[in-house]
């Protein structure tokens, strides 16, 4: 696995891309975010006493970045990381970087996204704006530099966990409509996603028993791959309900609903549950979808 950075430097107004040591991230816009008047990367939170191992948490996130997990042996698909955190906070590495080393081994480049928090969201906006906003364009920047990243602009997809598979999900059925304004060159690559991996997506479902809104199924929805738990307290019935909505638009979807393992385990295992073996169930799917290297 090689991990590089890249950084943004903003030159007589043109966005240009700049190679940086490894560790560095590759911030997302060029400047300020829309609607931003901060460019803080965020407050990295101590670790809750008993974790082992530890989680990060990160808050107040107004300057969005990835980090970039390429593939030794690429295959030309991407996936772009969406942790969770209910908006409040992001989680990068149980949501995020722990998917990397399956991932990569399938040949599939990764990206995982420290999107926006809620701190400063007006209470008229969606929670979940912001953070689509940022995967959108995450997206058109993957696809933007295709060739350098060994990247097949057809083939790029999301995986999310929690807060970050609510926006998953409605960006899955968005149909490539943008949620800014374009800004440059990159904005007029694809800013839809190719495939999803939606892992207990949070509250896709209302108060009424219906789908968010925003989250429309249709024949040209992309495949897709849905994990839920029967406990978890973010109810799976979300899930059941765009599984069933995919289904009757007759888009290749596959969903798994374990009887226990609550929420937000990640990538890592939960004692006396079989929730671990998700990624298990992934891999073929992803190979049958020409996604991961068989």
């Amino acid at each position: 696995m090689q991990r590089i950075g890249i950084v943004f430097a903003v030159l007589t107004g043109a966005c240009l891309l700049a190679q940086a040591s490894a560790g560095e991230r590759i911030f997302v816009w060029p400047d300020m975010a829309p609607g931003e008047t901060q460019n803080d990367e965020g407050i990295t939170q101590p670790p809750k006493a008993g974790e082992d191992p530890p989680v990060t948490r990160v808050t107040h996130i107004r300057r969005p970045a990835i980090d970039v997990f390429l593939a030794d042996k690429p295959n030309g698909s991407a996936v772009v990381v969406l942790p969770g955190g209910g908006f409040a906070k992001v989680v990068p590495d149980k949501e995020g970087s722990e998917a990397a080393p399956w991932l990569n081994a399938l040949g599939i480049s990764v990206f995982v996204l420290n999107y926006r928090t809620n701190e400063v969201t007006p209470k008229s906006e969606q929670a979940w704006r912001r953070p689509l906003q940022d995967a959108q364009r995450t997206l058109r920047l993957i696809r933007h530099n295709a060739t350098d990243w060994k990247v097949d602009p057809a083939k790029v997809g999301v995986l999310g966990f929690s807060a970050g598979g609510q926006v998953a999900a409605i960006l899955h059925t968005a149909e490539g409509e943008a949620a800014y304004e374009q800004i440059d060159d990159i904005d007029k690559q694809n800013c839809g996603t190719d495939f999803s991996m939606l892992i207990y997506p949070w509250r896709i479902q209302n108060a009424a028993g219906e789908l968010l809104a925003d989250i429309k199924p249709a024949k040209t929805s992309p495949p897709a791959f849905i994990v839920h738990t029967h406990d978890d307290g973010s109810s799976s019935v979300g899930s059941v309900l765009l599984y069933a909505g995919l289904r009757t638009n007759k888009v290749p979807a596959e969903l798994h609903v374990y009887e226990n393992g609550g929420h937000g385990y990640g990538m890592r295992p939960v004692a006396n549950s079989e929730i671990g073996t998700w990624p298990q169930r992934a891999t073929p799917w992803l190979q049958r979808h020409h996604i991961a290297t068989p």
